[in-house]
């Protein structure tokens, strides 16, 4: 029988596995019997209509709330009672619908604020600013600069004060300060809701480029159905916080209880057009 070493699994398995999830506030179900898996180095997006469970997904496998049943398993690990924090420094990043940045502070701070789970310095360090915290904040500072910085194009505000920034280069550091945490899974609530078109196809090359530039696994919650069905291998469907179909772009596309969580009534056609209006040159402007 073949085995595999404890916290590997098999190449073949998924990266993150969401294995039958549910979570309740009170006696009102937010998700029921969720379950699917997150392949390495793929793109995957959780979808549905509004108030279908995909935050209360995202905060359940982060960590911030906790299933009455189920599991969450992370490089076969079951991570289901892992603090928040372990979970950072395991490798789960992520990103929030509503902006969590610290306004007052500058960009290079607050993404600097992002790695605080993996730093080694102590408290009595960190207050005399001596010996190893001077020299791991330079080490963490030249990194940021160097690569996350240049890699989302954010060098010339990156001592502006969040605050002063436009909402969409806001978005644009809350996904810096993720990508500080070191993830192999970087997880994006609505990375690009309320974005222009420009911005929107920004955001996209910017999610391919970490996927492909830096092997990141992405997993994203998403309105904007153009962006999704350009960017996705896999997309799961929630409906009532229940797993209604899961599968490539196009077999979503096609499933007709998706039709019917969205619609209402229609047909298949009416959903293709509605998936591919919006941002349905994503890819486009990030191949651009």
């Amino acid at each position: 029988m073949e085995t595999h070493p404890p916290g590997i699994p098999p190449a073949s398995a998924p990266l993150l596995q969401v294995d039958g999830v549910t979570l309740a506030f009170g006696g009102v179900k937010a998700l029921t019997g969720v379950g699917f898996g997150v392949q390495a180095g793929s793109i995957t997006a959780v979808i549905g209509p509004n108030g279908a469970g995909k935050t209360s997904l995202f905060n359940t496998i982060s960590g911030f709330y906790r299933p009455a049943s189920g599991a969450i398993r992370f490089k076969g690990q079951d991570i289901t009672r892992v603090p928040a924090p372990q979970r950072a420094r395991l490798g789960l990043g992520r990103s929030f619908q509503n902006i969590a940045l610290f306004r007052g502070m500058t960009v290079l701070d607050n993404i600097k604020l992002g790695r605080h789970a993996h730093l080694k310095t102590n408290v009595l360090d960190a207050l005399l600013y001596i010996g190893r915290a001077r020299r791991e904040e330079a080490a963490l500072r030249a990194e940021i600069e160097e690569r996350i910085i240049d890699f989302l194009e954010i060098d010339h505000i990156r001592h502006a004060p969040v605050s002063a920034l436009p909402y969409g280069l806001q978005k644009r550091v809350e996904m810096a300060r993720a990508l500080a945490m070191q993830p192999e899974v970087l997880m994006l609530d609505e990375p690009v809701a309320g974005m222009n078109r420009e911005e929107t196809e920004d955001m996209a090359r910017f999610i391919l480029d970490v996927r492909a530039e830096w092997g990141v696994t992405v997993l994203m919650v998403e309105h904007d159905m153009g962006m999704v069905m350009d960017l996705s291998d896999h997309v799961v469907v929630l409906n009532f916080g229940q797993v209604i179909a899961q599968g490539t772009p196009a077999e979503v596309q096609a499933n007709p209880e998706v039709v019917r969580a969205y619609l209402g009534a229609g047909n298949v056609g009416d959903l293709r057009a509605r998936f591919q209006a919006g941002s349905a040159t994503a890819v486009q402007g990030a191949a651009a």
